[in-house]
């Protein structure tokens, strides 16, 4: 019997008929040697097991500090500092390091003051011990007087932020499931469908941009020259900007196997690369044999369109004169490879999905994302062309268009296939090129807005939600409320930010991103933890690009895999087992035996292993969070103590480096 079972008795009364249940508490004295015996073999075993618990526990415990403290050993030891001199640093990083040795030392003087029970409200002047407690009822005095009301004036402002922030994103879901309740979307003309006879099929021109892309040139080529489009009304031009000699050459002799099946293709490089993609862009356009054409079709190298993406955009265009573009869909083939990839595919959706497809229908306008678009070249060239004065040069050309009078539209369901960024390393420099340009370009188009012919209403939504709104004030408030303010008031109790601030509305916002990409709900936690994480990137890069710091002009590649879908892997197998063939090889005459000789000897030539990189200004602020986390744990607090700890967590996993591809 178990210690603290109990006996019952059953006993009838026939007077009031009904029974009367008696219960025996185990410590009754029936049986007590039994019960004696069976309490002690049995709190024994209970202990036994309990104790094995908590020593299972320890040991998983320190097999995991042994194994992250070892990782993170080896990638100290490891990582590559080249990029992170002191240039690549700037203002920002001696600006946190500041504040954390001000938070290091603030911390010591709190434990100092929380052990020995220093309290302002019950100690008098005169019972002040020693010059270290004067010295800290003097920083209290101080502090409530002076500091904490400029704290609380500043938080407030960057509240006010965030609520305009947050209700424009809510704002922006609420119409797109007015979309999707109404089943609202861009439609074609009756007869714009028929296509029967060829001469109907306008001359279209697919432009392939593309530098140093080793990994995926030869399946976006493939991909183009699989278009279903009359062969003599469509021409890609492959425009390899690449400096490596012997990838010039593979790309030429990709371009020439399909020009042997009949695919209109021809193959430029430019001996003066400037501008960057502007540039190279607008050298192609600038051929004589443009003039034939009426839209250009873009695609960047990883982008892999479908055959029937021409037949499903062109036609929009027939019976609307005033249609400058149609922006397809992205679709990610690795969107599921590690954490990173998952985190920027909740981004992406929601920014399709939500904020282009809103646009799109609601206002006719949208950023041009550069890729898997359609022009109306007319369009491209009374609006300017390509300029190569930012590093966005895609919204730039979709700004003037708007103010030119050029309507979009926005397909969400037709999707071309494309490469998420695997390493961190990548994506941050992609983020920094995609939040520094819109600062650049809102400098430069500022003037041109206030002049424009367009509506009042028009140059309200460029300048206040375009500009201002989604690529000024986001990543200010996002940095300085989560990154700078937050763990400030953890020193500074009167200014302490409330609950909904921090954990309510943000979580709410999350959801609401991660709707788009319902499969992803589970790391709903860790995509509001990565976005305030990677808002130091994006800070930085829009102090770049507002006030034209020289990293505000940087462009670099976006580093690719050459991943394929499963169907893109089939077909790139038959292509690849046919090429291998040695007669098709020797009926070849486009490249000679030396070249075929420089192509084998770089196929051998092993690759210079990379290695991951520590980030310093995430590393500092990981420490500034985990020191503000240990200060609000003294303090007694529940979710800021949780928000700091996880989002200081969250900071030194990105600055070691330990999300994405591991490349070391």
């Amino acid at each position: 019997m178990a210690p603290n079972s109990a006996v019952t008795t059953a006993e009838k009364s026939s007077a009031n008929n009904f029974t009367l249940l008696q219960a025996h508490d185990s410590d009754s004295p029936m049986f007590p040697e039994k019960q004696k015996a069976t309490s002690r073999k049995q709190f024994t075993w209970f202990l036994l097991l309990k104790l094995h618990r908590v020593m299972t526990c320890l040991s998983w415990l320190t097999n995991g500090l042994k194994s992250t403290f070892a990782l993170v050993k080896k990638r100290v030891s490891l990582a590559d500092m080249s990029d992170e001199g002191p240039k690549s640093r700037g203002r920002l990083y001696r600006f946190i390091k500041v504040f954390l040795a001000l938070s290091i030392g603030g911390l010591v003087i709190e434990i100092i003051a929380h052990f020995n029970r220093w309290n302002l409200h019950m100690i008098h002047p005169w019972e002040v011990q020693g010059l270290l407690q004067w010295s800290y009822m003097a920083w209290l005095s101080f502090r409530e007087d002076y500091v904490a009301p400029l704290v609380l004036l500043v938080s407030k402002f960057c509240i006010v932020l965030f609520l305009i922030q947050s209700l424009d994103r809510l704002v922006l879901c609420i119409g797109c499931f007015w979309i999707k309740y109404k089943k609202l979307k861009p439609t074609i003309d009756a007869d714009a469908s028929d296509l029967e006879d060829p001469s109907n099929f306008p001359m279209v021109l697919v432009q392939i941009p593309m530098c140093n892309e080793r990994e995926v040139y030869s399946q976006s080529i493939g991909a183009a020259a699989q278009l279903d489009w009359p062969k003599d009304r469509i021409l890609i031009q492959v425009l390899d900007d690449s400096d490596d000699g012997n990838l010039q050459m593979l790309i030429k002799e990709e371009v020439a196997s399909w020009k042997e099946k009949g695919i209109n293709i021809l193959y430029r490089h430019r001996l003066i690369r400037t501008g960057y993609k502007a540039g190279n862009l607008k050298s192609a356009m600038s051929c004589d044999y443009v003039k034939d054409y009426e839209f250009v079709a873009i695609f960047d190298a990883d982008f892999q369109p479908n055959p029937d993406f021409l037949k499903l955009t062109i036609p929009h265009f027939k019976g609307k004169p005033d249609l400058g573009l149609v922006q397809a869909r992205w679709s990610f083939v690795n969107k599921d490879e590690n954490l990173l990839t998952r985190l920027q595919n909740i981004n992406l959706c929601f920014h399709f999905e939500v904020e282009q497809q809103v646009n799109g229908y609601f206002l006719n306008f949208f950023g041009f994302n550069g890729t898997a678009g359609v022009w109306r070249i007319k369009a491209l060239e009374e609006s300017g062309g390509w300029l190569e004065r930012t590093t966005v040069e895609d919204m730039d050309i979709a700004v003037r268009a708007h103010l030119n009078g050029w309507k979009f539209i926005f397909l969400n369901d037709v999707k071309v296939l494309c490469e998420l960024p695997e390493s961190y390393e990548a994506y941050k420099k992609q983020q920094h090129r995609w939040h520094s340009g819109p600062m650049q370009l809102f400098r430069l188009c500022l003037p041109a807005i206030l002049t424009s012919k367009i509506s009042v209403w028009k140059k309200s939504n460029l300048i206040f939600l375009f500009f201002l709104l989604r690529k000024l004030i986001l990543p200010f408030y996002s940095f300085t409320l989560f990154c700078i303010i937050l763990p400030l008031t953890m020193f500074i109790p009167e200014s302490e930010l409330p609950l909904w601030v921090i954990c309510y509305v943000p979580i709410f916002m999350s959801f609401l991103n991660i709707l788009p990409a319902p499969k992803s709900v589970p790391f709903l936690v860790p995509y509001l933890l990565f976005e305030n994480t990677m808002s130091v990137t994006k800070f930085n890069a829009m102090i770049s690009g507002l006030f034209q710091l020289g990293s505000a002009y940087e462009w670099v590649v976006t580093k690719k895999t050459g991943r394929s879908s499963e169907s893109d892997l089939l077909a790139l197998a038959e292509r690849e087992s046919k090429s291998s063939n040695e007669e098709k090889i020797l009926r070849r005459h486009s490249e000679s035996g030396l070249e075929l000789l420089g192509k084998l000897k770089q196929s051998e030539i092993p690759s210079k292993k990379k290695r991951n990189r520590l980030y310093r200004k995430e590393l500092a602020l990981a420490l500034l969070l985990l020191t503000a986390s240990a200060r609000s744990l003294l303090s007694a607090h529940g979710v800021h103590f949780y928000f700091l700890l996880f989002q200081g967590l969250s900071f030194l996993v990105m600055g070691l480096d330990l999300i994405g591809e591991q490349v070391c």
